[in-house]
């Protein structure tokens, strides 16, 4: 499984290709808002979400950015 940021406010996690789970972010400001997240069931309770999201904020810190949740 591999998580694959993308500038473009959306991350996704794919396994051989095929997406499976997705971080949905957009920019505000100096600021990144998390604004869905979301798991293909049949990889649920791996803790997939939790990566994409960690990701996000890996990258947020690099960028020098504050990173919220609605």
């Amino acid at each position: 499984i591999e998580v694959i940021f993308e500038q473009e406010k959306i991350e996704n996690t794919t396994d051989n290709g095929i997406i499976i789970g997705e971080c949905d972010f957009t920019i505000q400001g100096d600021a990144w808002n998390i604004i869905h997240t979301v798991v293909n069931s049949k990889y649920q309770g791996q803790g997939i979400a939790r990566k994409l999201v960690e990701s996000v904020i890996e990258n947020a810190r690099k960028e020098k950015v504050k990173v919220i949740a609605d």
